[in-house]
């Protein structure tokens, strides 16, 4: 539970740096305030069908994190075989170098952990680096859906990939 406040500011500082150049800023801001609030990590903490990785540098300053979760996407989904990456941020002096490979194959020793067959998420189309890392990790288009910033309806893409 000490690691909601970290993973508040952590949270927070990788949606905007990810999402700044184009999300108008009230909306982008109360995202934040809600989505990457203390009390929100608080309860997936707490929540035994959630899960948080966390990825720290050796002196302990948090750089990075994974949350996976039961399926909540608007697709056919099987809660016994699917389970849904809803994040995954590394701060930018932490992207490329092997660091979100590393994550990734955390969040897919986890999913297998949960016998999960398929691992779901969602990108946001115009994020060409997230696209690419997710391509070169087997992911493909299988969607879409409304992801809401706030006020501000933004497409997301569904992506899948089998375990």
């Amino acid at each position: 539970m000490r690691d909601a406040p970290a993973l508040s500011i952590l949270g927070g500082a990788t949606f905007l740096a990810s999402f700044a150049h184009d999300h108008p800023g009230d909306a982008l801001l109360t995202h934040i305030r809600n989505a990457h609030s203390e009390a929100y990590y608080l309860a997936a903490l707490s929540d035994p069908a959630q899960t948080l990785l966390i990825g720290e540098t050796p002196m302990g300053a948090p750089v990075g994190y994974a949350l996976i979760t039961p399926p909540d996407l608007p697709i056919a989904t099987d809660d016994r075989y699917d389970v849904e990456l809803k994040r995954i941020y590394l701060l930018g002096g932490w992207q490329g170098g092997g660091q979100g490979d590393r994550l990734m194959a955390l969040v897919e020793a986890e999913a297998r952990a949960r016998n999960a067959q398929r691992l779901l998420l969602a990108v946001y189309p115009q994020n060409d680096r997230a696209r690419r890392f997710y391509a070169r990790h087997g992911f493909t288009e299988i969607g879409e859906l409304t992801f809401m910033v706030g006020d501000v309806p933004f497409r997301d893409l569904i992506y899948a990939r089998m375990l």
